[in-house]
């Protein structure tokens, strides 16, 4: 039987077709530019681990203005996705130019910020846009437009390397998808919420979310996801790159291109199918079960540095992984929808994306430096980013418990 597409209002569709042509720009970019950077311009692992953490240090200031505004009658959600569109756009001309650590800093320092306006205003208009039983497929539909670019993105960027071997066009085309993804959201996108002279203010918005218990244990398994994340992202390609195989020999990048368009497009694949399956689990169930595939998956990926068949465990592992991001990604998006006061979404959701800060700028900085370090330390830190999957879910169950027990407190 096949998957039929969900019904949803046409904003919804539209803001994930601009999503899918900005993502095809960054699938250009993301997966290459660790190695440009480490191997053609001659930047160490460490350092080049480093640029990619700050973009996370000002993703937190994104995030926050991000989540204030988009909760603000006097900028809103369709006004703070522009100014996110814009600086991203900008960020690429640093890249473009990057021949050096400074410049390599300025420009994920802008990128990220960008992002960070991005996800509390693009998740809140998707809550606004649906009512509770739609939320689990809109996120995985806006997802599902992430992985098709990303994938789009890391075929394209791919073939234009092995072709021309040009990583500089790559970033020039990124900056163009985020200005078309601008013009999308202007000419396309009206404002989604109705505010009312009764909006929150935005220092007891804050006080409010932080003061939410079930918000504050959730965001310390959010940030070990995010971690995970970031690791496949930044630090798995240049480890298969450089530390593949027994011998460390290492792959190519045509053959890590065709690994990673095989994680994204098979991600693609399953998100709408393991959405509506995980449909029939709670939130926390829904994550328990992504944090069990995370944990299979980098078992997998130790197995691709100690193995005579690296390339058979490099493909297991990250499809392993695929499933792991989409049974985390929306279930993780409609449960902040779940507890979240209607007039403080953005903040919410400001505070679950600075998770995706905060774990972007430990991935990447931990990764660089264990990638610098002897070949056994650096396999070995697989076992350790799979042995932390047992803490994450001892949280899950924990908030499990604060979460009935709210629920029975608002019965009684």
């Amino acid at each position: 039987m096949g998957i039929s597409l969900p019904k949803f209002k046409s904003e919804i569709w539209i803001l994930a077709g601009g999503r899918l042509l900005s993502e095809i720009g960054t699938g250009f970019t993301l997966f290459y530019a660790p190695i440009f950077f480490v191997n053609q311009i001659g930047i160490s692992s460490t350092l080049v681990g480093l640029a990619l953490g700050s973009g996370s240090v000002s993703g937190v200031v994104g995030r926050f203005l991000g989540g204030q505004w988009a909760d603000s009658p006097s900028w809103g959600r369709r006004k703070t996705l522009l100014i996110s569109a814009a600086i991203s756009a900008f960020a690429d001309v640093f890249l473009v130019m990057a021949d050096n650590f400074p410049l390599l800093v300025v420009g994920n320092i802008l990128m990220g910020l960008g992002v960070g306006f991005y996800w509390p205003a693009t998740e809140a208009a998707i809550i606004d846009l649906t009512n509770p039983e739609q939320r689990n497929e809109a996120f995985a539909v806006t997802r599902l437009a992430d992985s098709l670019g990303l994938s789009l993105g890391v075929v394209l960027g791919g073939a234009l390397i092995a072709n021309f071997g040009n990583y500089r066009a790559l970033f020039a085309i990124d900056g163009v998808s985020f200005l078309i993804f601008f013009a999308i959201i202007y000419f396309a996108i009206a404002e989604t919420y109705e505010f009312s002279s009764q909006s929150t203010a935005a220092s007891s918005g804050w006080l409010l979310a932080f003061s939410d218990r079930t918000l504050m244990i959730y965001v310390v398994v959010n940030i070990l996801f995010t971690t995970y994340l970031s690791q496949v992202q930044s630090t798995l390609p240049l480890y298969l790159k450089n530390f593949a195989g027994e011998t460390s020999q290492g792959l190519s990048e045509k053959v890590i291109s065709g690994l990673f368009s095989w994680h994204i497009t098979f991600a693609a694949i399953c998100q709408l199918p393991i959405a509506r399956w995980l449909n029939s689990f709670s939130r926390m169930q829904a994550l328990t079960i992504a944090l069990i595939f995370w944990g299979v998956g980098f078992f997998c990926v130790w197995l691709i540095g100690t193995s005579s068949y690296p390339l058979v465990w490099a493909i297991l592992a990250l499809g392993i992984m695929a499933l792991g991001m989409v049974a985390y990604t929306p279930s993780a998006s409609a449960f902040i929808a779940d507890i979240a006061p209607e007039s403080l979404r953005g903040v919410y959701l400001s505070i679950n994306s600075q998770c995706w800060a905060i774990g972007y700028f430990i991935g990447p900085t931990l990764g660089g430096y264990a990638l610098d370090q002897s070949p056994n330390v650096v396999k070995g830190f697989w076992l350790g980013c799979m042995a932390s999957i047992f803490l994450g879910i001892l949280i899950l169950r924990y908030l499990s418990k604060v979460v009935k027990s709210d629920i029975q407190d608002n019965l009684s």
